[in-house]
């Protein structure tokens, strides 16, 4: 099998690095642009003379350009049917895409991509296009468009549970931690409490309620959050992610 990037960014870096992580076996072509040079030289890598020919030559293509580039970049080349063609580009509708051969499909990874750990969403589902992606980390398929659409807010949703990490980070290094403990220990924290919502069949309200016991100290951290906005904050934040997805997807 043949992948091919249209589009050599920082997501289509992560990618590439996840896919030669995973032990991979197929040729991977990048198109002429962005990291290309950089990638080739790093893991011995061919790049296409042009779109054309990496459309020629890959079975599946990954669409990472910048998303007001998206359509246009698929325009003219020479698709065939039995192709996949991933689109990681955000706020891109299929609808807005010209009608092409090649089965499309969207998706919205992570950088963790590049350490095999992002969890995907993509819709349609197509077989192809799962199984290359959950090499890459979890993969959810999703029921339509619209859910897509909302599901795309995580991936800013990732930036600020970075920062929230950082500011712990600074926090206690401030009160004399070790930086590099701090980074392990809260990082490590955010896996945790991670991993226990989702493997954990327990309702999210009920394992926050055994935590936040009265007079306890996630409780008194809680209800200060709460004083200071912050629940409202971080919904206001997400709706308008996806006010700025949402009118580029019709």
């Amino acid at each position: 099998m043949t992948i091919g990037f249209i589009g050599v960014g920082h997501l289509a870096a992560s990618m590439i690095t996840g896919l030669i992580r995973s032990d991979h076996e197929e040729t991977i072509l990048l198109s002429p642009r962005g990291k290309s040079k950089e990638l080739a030289a790093l893991y011995g890598l061919d790049i296409c003379t042009d779109n054309r020919e990496l459309t020629e030559r890959a079975d599946i293509v990954v669409l990472a350009v910048r998303p007001v580039d998206a359509p246009s970049a698929l325009e003219g080349l020479p698709w065939r049917k039995e192709q996949v063609v991933i689109s990681v580009c955000a706020g891109v509708a299929l609808s807005r895409f010209p009608a092409i051969e090649a089965r499309l499909v969207r998706a919205m990874p992570l950088t963790a991509t590049e350490i095999n750990a992002s969890p995907t969403v993509f819709y349609p589902e197509v077989d192809r296009a799962a199984r290359l992606i959950a090499r890459l980390g979890p993969a959810i398929a999703l029921r339509n468009e619209d859910e897509f659409e909302v599901a795309t807010v995580n991936a800013a949703i990732y930036g600020w549970a970075q920062d929230l990490i950082r500011q712990s980070m600074i926090w206690g290094c401030k009160q004399g931690a070790d930086e590099k403990i701090m980074r392990q220990l809260v990082a490590q924290t955010f896996v945790a409490a991670g991993r226990m919502i989702a493997e954990n069949n327990s309702s999210v309200e009920q394992m926050l309620k055994d935590l936040a016991t009265p007079g306890g100290i996630t409780e008194l951290g809680l209800a200060i959050l709460e004083q200071k906005g912050q629940p409202e904050a971080w919904s206001s934040a997400c709706e308008a992610v996806l006010a700025r997805l949402t009118p580029t997807a019709t």
